[in-house]
């Protein structure tokens, strides 16, 4: 039986909601010693078993200046930061001691405060090899498992770097999730050259996870709000769900040897507040290089304002994207082309290159017909007497990074 409305959700609806800033330099600034890391030094998550106090002071703070929402001591619960130390198996156990922390900070204060669940990228990307997807799918539904038994209200998977991650990522929390009614968040982290890590752009990330029930999607981390504005401006026109933005505090700097994020807090009230107004962003916060002094002066710049509704010019389009790039079905000047010559049993170029093995020639030959103008390709691999999984298990992954 699904749980009662959940109250975050519907705070979403009636105002833009603020939550807090950068977590990794404020325990930092704590200065924890280096046996309350347990040998895994730089490993902030176990700082969740050994110095609640710590991350417990880090969330009043930030709620202390106003924040609608604190994000969970988690980020690296995953089975690429964990397995660095040795540690996989103790990923519940710390992800439920981040939210259990920040569940007892929230019930301190008398006005509704929320909790986002924090599910960062890890180290190892399914596109690269690094890991399998279903590896990963298990990591992040152990990981939100433990958020959502630790008394989260929502679960955040932010700064994706990789779209097969993100869409793990989803899934394993939408498998922790089931009937119960927790926010899903999902944010990307696009580069200045204007693509994620592995090349996404903004067109390709929306239409991939959108559709596989998030509730808000949105930016975080790499740059700072100006860099942000065009996505952003993007995912208003087109996106069908709510949207968030947590900038970094500018890009760094190198200042006295070590990194500096320039905007000041009343710079970052101002960014966030245009983000608002034109492209009715819903949930506002920091990345790196944003404090407690940040987030004051946008709680600020936010009081008494309700939230504004986005009012399109037009629907969204319909489409199909890669790992890089968005293609909608209706094409302004022309029709959408479909290459039908990677078959099996419709080329026979194909098909001898299928039979010898040759991949190389197989992809040349949908590189082929991407030169010839193709939008979208149709790879069939069914042939008698081949194992066809294997196939297209092979095939489709070296296509995926054409």
């Amino acid at each position: 039986m699904a749980e009662l409305r959940n109250s975050f959700r519907e705070a979403l609806k009636s105002r833009t909601l603020v939550a807090d800033g950068a977590m990794g330099t404020m325990i930092q600034a704590a200065a924890p010693a280096l046996e309350d890391f347990q040998g895994h030094e730089g490993c902030n998550e176990i700082l969740n078993v050994t110095r609640p106090d710590i991350i417990a002071d880090i969330h009043r703070a930030y709620l202390d200046a106003g924040v609608d929402a604190i994000e969970t001591n988690t980020f690296g619960t995953n089975i690429g930061n964990l397995g660095e130390y040795g540690i996989v198996d103790r990923t519940y156990e710390l992800a439920r001691a981040g939210a259990e922390i920040a569940r007892k900070v929230v019930s301190e204060y008398s006005e509704p405060k929320w909790i986002l669940g924090s599910l960062g990228p890890g180290t190892k990307l399914p596109t690269l090899g690094h890991i399998t997807f279903s590896e990963l799918t298990d990591s992040y539904r152990v990981a939100a498992s433990a958020l959502i038994d630790g008394g989260v209200d929502a679960l955040l998977i932010e700064t994706t770097q990789d779209l097969l991650q993100a869409k793990a990522a989803v899934i394993g929390a939408r498998q922790a999730i089931g009937s119960r009614d927790i926010v899903l968040i999902v944010q990307v982290t696009i580069e200045t050259n204007g693509t994620m890590l592995v090349g996404s752009e903004i067109g390709a990330a929306l239409n991939s996870l959108e559709n596989l029930g998030v509730d808000l999607i949105g930016l975080n981390c790499a740059t700072g709000p100006t860099e942000m504005s065009e996505h952003l401006r993007y995912l208003s026109q087109n996106s069908r769900v709510g949207i968030s933005c947590m900038p970094n505090a500018g890009l760094p700097i190198l200042k006295e040897g070590s990194a500096h994020y320039p905007l000041t807090p009343e710079e970052l009230a101002i960014s966030l507040e245009k983000f608002v107004e034109q492209y009715g962003v819903r949930l506002v916060g920091g990345c790196c290089g944003t404090t407690p002094e940040h987030l004051k002066a946008v709680v600020h710049k936010f009081k008494g304002k309700s939230g504004r509704e986005l009012v399109r010019s037009s629907e969204p389009g319909t489409g199909v994207s890669s790992l890089y790039q968005f293609v909608p079905f209706k094409q302004d000047r022309t029709y959408l082309a479909i290459g039908e010559r990677a078959n099996a049993n419709g080329s026979k170029a194909f098909r001898e290159s299928l039979l010898r093995e040759d991949w190389d020639g197989c992809i040349e030959i949908a590189k082929e017909q991407i030169r010839d103008g193709a939008h979208i390709l149709d790879l069939s691999v069914d042939y008698v007497g081949r194992d066809g999984v294997r196939d297209i298990s092979i095939l489709s992954a070296r296509l995926a990074t054409v």
